[in-house]
């Protein structure tokens, strides 16, 4: 035996240039920390080109130290390869160092993070150039960050299955003073929705690269509706839907034995009015009290309405087919009509699908009603006809 192998082992917090390689490789540069991703290859301030990572041991570097060698202590000569290392900044390295116990950031709790993070890294990279899609976000208060309308939020929305075309939302929000009970609110949101659309949505349509879109967004259901109406479905897009339990905009597995019924008036004489009782269920009388002269009534509607039915994207493709067909029933058998009353209550992907399936040419002009909090009932809002193009 060579004097060579007679020296005993000798554990250095040293790292191979080839570990560290990996591991950089593996975290995408970013802290492994759950939830903290912060970049580590550059100043967050004056982003300039700075080393930010730390090395943090998942089995202590020490065999006293918080979580011990555990797995590591008939081979500590491992504790410095890849599988027993996380890449974090300073903050989360510091955080978990000061668990002295290790009991809060355990070694089965940051193995956990580690295996999960570097799974979502190979996800997320594996995802081929074809899957990009812009981010639009449409409501209120879009500013506060509050709102559950983030470009945070929608990103994790749409992970796996898409990836942001860039790290900023298209913004198409509109802050109103005007009182949603008057006209004037009215007009001047239909504006500047059409403005910012043809502003910033159009041409990015006309370059296509992308022009897939994913939209997230919380207003009142003409808005939606009109909103879904400049989009048409000739524009490839995801609509995603803000659930209630558990609260996420992510789609969630489809409900068996689902489906949506619809009531056609046993009269078809009268004014063709839509109601859509998905949400909530609208009684005819609330209908009937704001039309003037005999009502047709042709509805929509499930079991049990309720606000957080729609759970998977196979439900609103139910949604667009069932009312693109009604749209088409309800015209030929309202041959005289001039427009179509529409009186909504339903989910907000629903109600922006709706305005999807809106063929401008072949369709009536839709006069779309909304419940009105000040006049205790439903009000006219906008109408749309035409082409928006």
């Amino acid at each position: 035996m060579s004097a060579a192998s007679n020296k005993p082992f000798k554990l250095t917090r040293a790292i191979k240039r080839e570990v560290e390689r990996e591991l950089w490789g593996r975290a995408a540069a970013r802290c492994e920390f759950s939830d903290c991703n912060r970049l580590l290859y550059k100043s967050p301030v004056t982003q300039e080109a700075v080393n930010l990572a730390e090395m943090a041991h998942i089995y202590s570097f020490s065999k006293d130290g918080p979580r011990g060698w555990g797995i590591f202590t008939r081979m500590p000569s491992a504790l410095n390869e890849v599988g027993n290392l996380m890449l974090v900044c300073h903050d989360c390295h510091k955080k978990i160092d000061q668990d002295k116990k290790g009991e809060r950031y355990s070694a089965d709790l940051l193995k956990k993070w580690k295996l999960e993070y570097e799974a979502r890294v190979r996800i997320a990279t594996g995802v081929s150039a074809n899957k990009k899609s812009h981010v639009v976000l449409y409501g209120s208060r879009i500013g506060d960050e509050n709102s559950p309308l983030q470009s945070a939020v929608a990103f994790d929305a749409m992970f796996p299955d898409w990836n942001p075309a860039d790290d900023r939302s298209v913004n198409l929000s509109m802050d109103s003073a005007l009182d949603d009970s008057t006209k004037e609110f009215w007009i001047a949101q239909v504006a500047h929705l059409r403005k910012e659309f043809d502003r910033h949505i159009r041409a990015r349509i006309n370059e296509a690269q992308p022009n897939h879109f994913s939209v997230f967004a919380l207003a009142s259901q003409p808005l939606l509706i009109f909103l879904g109406s400049l989009f048409t479905d000739k524009v490839p897009a995801v609509v995603y839907q803000p659930h209630h339990e558990p609260k996420t905009w992510k789609w969630q597995s489809h409900p068996g034995r689902f489906q949506f019924q619809v009531n056609e008036p046993a009269d078809k004489r009268g004014i063709p009015a839509l109601v859509f009782s998905l949400s909530a269920k609208i009684g005819s009388e609330r209908v009937e009290s704001v039309l003037n002269g005999k009502v047709s009534i042709w509805e929509v509607t499930i079991d049990q309405p309720h606000n957080d039915f729609l759970r998977s994207e196979a439900q609103l493709s139910m949604f667009r087919e069932a009312a693109r067909k009604l749209i088409v029933i309800i015209k030929a058998a309202h041959p005289n009509a001039s427009d179509l009353k529409i009186f909504p209550a339903m989910p907000v992907s629903c109600a922006i699908e709706l305005g999807r399936v809106r063929m401008p040419k072949a369709d009536l002009p839709w006069v779309i009603y909304d419940q009105n909090h000040k006049h205790q009932k439903f009000i006219e809002t906008i109408t749309i006809e035409g082409n928006h193009e």
